[in-house]
């Protein structure tokens, strides 16, 4: 190939590129138009795969950058420390953090006891709720308190259907229900592949927890 034939073939590559870019960019620019709602949103991070809580503190630390006020309220978590709870109560003491603090269900066993500790720590997240200072809600392992019936599901959607119009809200955890999917205005399913606690590897600190 000569070097006239493969600049030729450059610049029919180009313009195929520039072509390709401007259909897109003019999908992306009719996309941003049409979202013209300004309001807070309810995200559902669900799912069987790893990083929900992970993606859900991302959120926390962008909201934080913005200098808006955040709060954190964790179910079912709190016996063993995590990298997360040790960042934001020494470097982060403006975030409003809570944590229901029983551990696992699976560990407890004790209905009774998680069902007073769930009723406790929903009332923390409720007051939240109706707080429109709160710019960034984040409600950890919720999830599992619907499915379990620990808390009641109608008063929770209630709540979250009811919060400030501002105010933006992150569920996490398995399952929920297909009432708390309909009411979220986005929904990702976090799926897994491959665990390497499957494999015999034990959960690593500051990647696990």
């Amino acid at each position: 190939m000569t070097s006239e034939e493969q600049s030729g073939g450059e610049a029919v590559e180009d313009r195929r590129h520039r072509q390709k870019m401007q259909k897109l960019k003019t999908r992306v620019d009719a996309g941003i138009s049409a979202a013209d709602q300004e309001r807070g949103v309810l995200v559902l991070l669900t799912g069987d795969g790893k990083a929900k809580s992970s993606s859900a503190f991302g959120m926390v630390m962008r909201s934080l950058g913005y200098g808006y006020r955040v709060g954190v309220v964790q179910f079912i978590k709190g016996q063993q420390l995590s990298g997360e709870e040790i960042y934001l109560r020494q470097k982060c003491p403006e975030v409003t953090f809570y944590q229901m603090a029983t551990g696992f269900t699976w560990d407890t066993q004790d209905r009774q006891g998680d069902l007073t500790a769930a009723g406790k720590t929903w009332e923390q997240a409720r007051r939240l709720l109706k707080d429109s200072s709160y710019h960034l809600v984040v409600l950890d392992e919720l999830t599992y308190m619907l499915s379990l019936g620990y808390l009641d599901e109608d008063d929770v959607l209630t709540t979250l259907k009811n919060r400030p119009d501002n105010q933006s809200v992150v569920v996490t955890g398995r399952g929920g229900g297909a009432a708390l999917r309909n009411l979220a205005d986005t929904v990702s399913e976090v799926k897994s592949i491959r665990h390497a606690y499957d494999a015999g590897i034990k959960a690593r600190r500051g990647v696990d927890y």
